[in-house]
């Protein structure tokens, strides 16, 4: 078995990080256990330039999401601010973790993996495992389904008068929900007009000074997927039950509308007129999102100091490896096969480090390509266009840093669960993933302690 870098809070020793040669003119950062330690980050955040993209759109549901947002910032001044002083006298979670399903799912796919997440985190954390999307509401489409999440985030928050801090883990499509949830939930400048007084000692000032903004007034700690389709579903082996044959890549993304409704028409990029970009794409920016309302998409992301993926590398029959794991094609390497050392399944933790750029475009080849397939689609023009929209995603959100988790059930007794072992959906039926969760929590684990040590310096 493979030597696992640091993941785990209680060892005593750093990841150990090399430069990994590119394999396009994007260079990752690999862990290996052949490297030289050295002290990393779990994720970099740098702050994320500004798009030049100004997308607009429909102005249904505007006011509401206007106020789901000016709710988040209210929050923030009315006590909830990160940079609060006061003391957690009684024991109360400070550290809200929210839990998201995916398509035609419930909470109840989150039973193992709440149970051990409140066994290892303990009383500092609420677990909450959301329940505003289930089953067939999560076909009304990624921004209905984001906006209701969001409504649900904020609920909690006014309930817990304790709460500091916010994490994320979400699976498959709930990934996308979150992405969108936190746009609707983010703050970009919360704490520009504080201004500490005589009494605030230097830590608190720095900690306000360096906030890059908060999430429902509290701030972003963990965001955290697992086989979330970043980049949508449409391309070869994006699907991966289609097989990769071209014609029913092609017929997949004109019938999913019809079964899967307005989800389907956002995953394989085909929503909106012609010339206006895909909501993914959108979503790879900070754009404009309705008449009145910005989405900080990219922007909340960066938010957060901890961004991780993990991604199937094989058997999961509905998220391919490339979309999960936001990498380009010349980019998936050949796994290894080895394990981690006390993470069954787990293969190859990767940091990828940020990738200025410009961020997406849709250039006009783009808004051709997509009415040459919404209109009359072939294998050709429907290729084409899927290329340039996933192209744009990956340079939008690889402008931020990423910690990516490669996951292999190829020696699982069931290997062809992997989709719904990644997060153990069933204990009976899923249980290869035992030791994903396992390092799922150990990341936030580590996360958590190097918080209190940096509040602590």
């Amino acid at each position: 078995m493979a030597t696992a870098p640091l993941i785990h809070a209680q060892c005593g020793y750093s990841p150990r990080i090399v430069n990994r040669k590119n394999v396009s003119q994007h260079g990752p950062i690999r862990s290996s256990s052949h490297a030289s330690s050295s002290s990393s980050p779990c994720c970099s955040s740098p702050s994320p330039s500004n798009s030049d993209l100004s997308f607009s759109s429909g102005t249904n549901s505007g006011r509401r999401h206007q106020s789901l947002r000016a709710q988040a910032m209210s929050t923030t001044t009315q006590g909830k601010s990160i940079d609060r002083s006061t003391g957690n006298l009684n024991n109360d979670p400070d550290h809200l973790l929210v839990l998201v399903h995916g398509i035609l799912s419930s909470p109840g796919d989150w039973t193992y993996a709440e149970a051990e997440l409140k066994r290892r985190l303990g009383k500092n954390f609420l677990i909450y495992a959301s329940s505003s999307n289930t089953y067939t509401k999560t076909f009304t489409g990624i921004d209905g389904a984001g906006k209701r999440l969001a409504d649900e985030v904020m609920q909690i928050v006014r309930k817990t008068e304790s709460l500091k801090r916010i994490s994320f883990l979400a699976h498959s499509l709930g990934g996308l929900f979150a992405r969108y949830a936190i746009a609707v939930l983010y703050s970009p400048d919360a704490h520009d007009s504080h201004q500490p007084s005589d009494q605030e000692n230097s830590e608190t000032s720095q900690r306000t000074s360096l906030s890059r903004g908060s999430i429902a007034g509290l701030e972003p700690i963990n965001f955290i997927t697992l086989a979330t389709p970043h980049l949508g579903v449409r391309g070869k082996n994006q699907l991966p039950f289609l097989l990769g044959v071209p014609i029913l890549e092609k017929l997949a993304a004109p019938i999913a509308p019809i079964f899967v409704g307005r989800t389907g028409s956002h995953l394989f990029l085909t929503d909106g007129k012609p010339n206006r970009p895909p909501l993914l794409l959108r979503m790879a920016s900070d754009c404009e999102d309705g008449k009145f309302i910005f989405l900080f998409c990219r922007s909340a992301l960066g938010s957060f100091k901890c961004r991780i993926v993990y991604a199937n590398v094989s058997y999961d029959h509905m998220v391919g490896w490339r979309t999960s794991s936001i990498r380009r094609e010349t980019e998936l390497g050949k796994p290894p096969r080895r394990s981690l050392v006390g993470y069954k399944h787990v293969v190859d933790v990767e940091y990828c480090a940020p990738v200025p750029s410009d961020g997406p475009q849709f250039p006009p080849e783009a808004v051709k390509a997509k009415e040459a397939a919404q209109n009359s689609p072939s294998i050709q023009n429907t290729v084409e266009y899927h290329e340039i929209m996933e192209e744009e995603m990956i340079r939008g959100l690889q402008t931020l840093g990423w910690r990516k988790v490669d996951v292999s059930f190829h020696a699982a007794f069931w290997p062809f669960f992997a989709h719904n072992n990644i997060h153990v959906k069933n204990k009976r039926f899923h249980n290869a993933g035992v030791g994903v969760i396992s390092h799922v929590v150990d990341s936030l684990m580590h996360q958590e302690t190097s918080s209190v040590l940096a509040a602590s310096l």
